[in-house]
């Protein structure tokens, strides 16, 4: 599977400090890698391309005091080793100071690496995936005569492992798999086309969705999309899918993150202990769940991780820090080097029968979204506006697709207007959610 061993991984990091330490660095901090991918596309039963991969590589952080330099390879050989440590020695000695660089402080690194079972090869071949992709596209061609032809089906295998090390007395790692399976078809009636896809990612293989449901699923999808029809100009209340409630998600991430907290380019800034979100919304991070892609036993620092409830009863109650943005801000870091841990989004009045019917009933007669386009954010603001497709609904029963429409709001103001988070739950990479239901967004269409 691997090359190398991770006990040679450890060797390697230890190298590397080592070299740190005899040019006469303050600290110094290493990270070395290596992964291999496998990744299928086919498209209308024909291969398209195939790609096979195998990456290694050391990248390491040198620090002079309050000055930083940092540079990598992808050799491994001691010579190449030995260079680029001299180079990101280089660089530090011709840095500008910067009072917040610097190691994690030894108290928030992890002291211990709990195996969270995040590894699960899944040894399929090239043809055995070629077949599979195969298989997913003839689904979807097989469920009406009306899907006409597919942007493809893809497959992809990844396995990795790597190791992180400071001259604090931190070293960590533990090998990954990332897996994959999707397919995009397309459907066309009387000259009209509508596409639609799914996808399915998984650690373990064998948590990826049954092949032809998902083949099945996307053609449905894409046939319920013919016929759409463009909306006047409205105020309506507004669900939002649970893919894309957990794009909502990932919005409130970027903006409660320590970058764009410290650089003051982002609407929370300063928002700590505010109600933000409705009352009745919970927004939990775990990284401790087994066999999830969101889990980590520390984070990309070494800094210990643990769950936490970062929204509570609607209130702000964390941000994502790492070392740095953390003392920018005058605060400790939260474990988040590298991004958020399986986050879910919740509502203390969902029940078990809030699946996706019953929260359409819940809208009565508004805009189910399934489809969002453009990144029209703006996180200093927290103003939002995307492009947007999905369906019409009267009565709580869709009436008919809908596209080209504009939906706009104020993330701030969103978040306070959810009304409902639907027992529909789907898991999105690190994000949870069910169904979003909004009180009311503009709507821009004809």
């Amino acid at each position: 599977m691997f090359d190398y061993s991770s006990d040679r991984l450890h060797e390697i990091a230890a190298e590397v400090l080592d070299e740190a330490r005899r040019l006469g660095a303050s600290d110094a901090a290493v990270d070395v890698s290596e992964s291999s991918g496998l990744s299928v596309n086919v498209r209308m039963g024909a291969v398209e391309t195939i790609e096979q991969t195998r990456d290694k590589g050391v990248g390491v952080t040198v620090h002079l005091g309050k000055r930083r330099g940092h540079a990598s390879t992808s050799d491994f050989s001691s010579v190449a080793l030995h260079d680029a440590v001299r180079a990101a020695w280089e660089i530090a000695r011709h840095t500008g100071e910067d009072e917040c660089a610097g190691l994690p402080d030894a108290d928030t690194l992890a002291t211990e690496v709990r195996d969270l079972d995040l590894f699960h090869p899944w040894e399929i071949g090239v043809e055995e995936a070629i077949e599979l992709a195969r298989s997913i596209e003839a689904a979807s061609f097989a469920v009406s005569p009306l899907i006409r032809n597919s942007e493809g089906a893809s497959i992809g295998v990844n396995h990795g492992h790597f190791v992180i090390a400071n001259t604090r007395g931190f070293a960590g790692g533990y090998p990954y798999s990332r897996h994959s399976m999707a397919v995009a078809p397309i459907a066309e009636r009387r000259g009209a086309m509508q596409r639609d896809d799914w996808f399915s990612v998984a650690a373990m293989p064998q948590r990826l969705a049954d092949p032809r449901k998902l083949g099945r699923y996307a053609a449905q999808r894409a046939l319920s999309r013919l016929g759409a029809k463009r909306l006047s100009t409205r105020r309506v209340p507004v669900l939002f899918e649970a893919p894309l409630a957990c794009g909502l998600l990932g919005s409130f991430v970027q903006a409660a993150s320590g970058g764009a907290l410290y650089r003051r380019s982002s609407f929370l800034v300063d928002a700590l202990g505010r109600d933000l979100f409705a009352p009745h919304i919970d927004i939990v991070e775990d990284p401790g769940i087994p066999a999830e892609l969101g889990s980590a036993p520390f984070d990309s620092e070494g800094c210990a991780v643990a769950r936490r409830t970062v929204v509570a009863g609607g209130r702000l109650e964390g941000y994502f820090l790492s070392t740095y943005s953390a003392r920018k801000l005058g605060m400790k870091t939260t474990g988040n080097a590298g991004g958020s841990h399986n986050l879910a989004l919740t509502s203390r009045r969902t029940r078990q029968l809030d699946d996706l019917p019953a929260m359409l009933e819940r809208l009565g007669t508004g805009l189910f979204v399934t489809d969002l386009m453009g990144q029209g954010v703006n996180y200093v603001t927290g103003d939002y506006s995307r492009g947007a497709s999905g369906f019409w609904v009267e009565g709580g029963e869709i009436r008919h697709p809908v596209e080209e429409v504009t939906i706009a709001g104020n993330l701030a103001e969103m978040f306070r207007g959810i009304v409902a988070v639907g027992s529909d739950v789907i898991q999105r990479g690190g994000k949870r959610s069910g169904s979003l239901l909004i009180d009311e967004m503009a709507v821009a269409g004809a």
